[in-house]
């Protein structure tokens, strides 16, 4: 899943791409995708792309009105914004000429298509079958359920360990589930949330409020040093090679069976009915393998 330093480097990315460009056309080939119908989608053919922002892991347009407009006693020169959430297994393909074939409903992993009036464009795609990609047209992002939910930027410059502190305090969650939560913290998901706790040495069982004042500042570091590490990485590189670069990157994610990088103890995981974590006993639980929920059901 694309996560906060992805999506803010495609968002870079876009932006030098399409700000300045006009939207010529915008199909979508799955129709489930679309969330919103008022503005309908084509509403924002014609404008030109004048920003492109991120808010947690949602990627946002924010389309001009079409040249020629003229409607000052409505909301017709309002900007409209193209909000779209990769989900799992969505991603963006760029194209700096845009295929001209037809597109057909359920026949492609291709879920909407955007052509800009220089004949570039991309595609929102998604495998799998389960499909969870979401587009919207909205006149504000904040009509975006996902969006009016999300919780502070944890790389906001105004984001202090104070804060992180006063997110903690009390709250009776695993550090792995809080870091997870969209409307706690935005941008971070399953595999930087196991980087986050692989780097502060932490349990991703153990609960927020019982970390000391030490803990919270360590694993408030470890959140910026890891986040501020994988925007670099990501930032400056086409999407096509963003995918490919966080894999190579990953110290526990998705390395089961691999030597920890720090201390060369066997990465294990823990499976949960639709997802499963990473992590390093030594380094993170004191030796002791965490219970794994899945298989201790299935052996009973």
């Amino acid at each position: 899943m694309p996560e906060m330093p992805e999506v803010e480097a495609l968002a870079e990315f876009l932006g030098e791409r399409a700000v300045g460009r006009a939207v010529s056309s915008a199909r979508v080939a799955a129709i489930a995708a679309l969330k919103t119908f008022d503005p309908p989608l084509h509403a924002i053919e014609g404008g030109p792309i004048t920003a492109v922002r991120r808010h947690g892991k949602f990627l946002d347009l924010e389309i001009g009105a079409p040249a020629g407009t003229t409607s000052p006693a409505s909301d017709a020169e309002a900007p409209l914004h193209l909000v779209f959430h990769l989900a799992r297994a969505g991603w963006l393909r760029w194209y700096d000429e845009l295929p001209t074939t037809v597109l057909r409903p359920g026949k492609s992993p291709i879920a909407l298509r955007v052509r800009l009036d220089d004949g570039a464009g991309f595609d929102l795609t998604e495998a799998g079958t389960k499909k969870s990609l979401a587009v919207y047209v909205v006149r504000d992002p904040g009509e975006v359920p996902g969006i009016a939910r999300l919780g502070p930027d944890p790389m906001a410059d105004a984001f202090t360990e104070h804060d992180f502190a006063g997110i903690l305090a009390g709250r009776r969650t695993q550090l792995k589930g809080l870091l997870r939560d969209q409307s706690v913290l935005a941008g971070i998901g399953n595999a930087y949330s196991d980087e986050i706790l692989h780097a502060a040495k932490m349990s991703p069982y153990k609960l927020a409020s019982a970390l000391d004042a030490e803990e919270v500042s360590r694993l408030y570091a470890a959140m910026r040093d890891t986040l501020r590490e994988a925007l670099d990485e990501a930032s400056g590189k086409p999407a096509a090679e963003l995918k490919d670069a966080k894999r190579r990157r990953l110290r526990v994610h998705g390395r089961m069976g691999e030597a920890c990088p720090v201390c060369g103890d066997t990465i294990r995981q823990v499976e949960f009915h639709d997802s499963t974590f990473q992590y390093c006993p030594t380094c993170q639980t004191g030796g002791k393998p965490l219970a794994d929920r899945v298989r201790s059901r299935l052996l009973k």
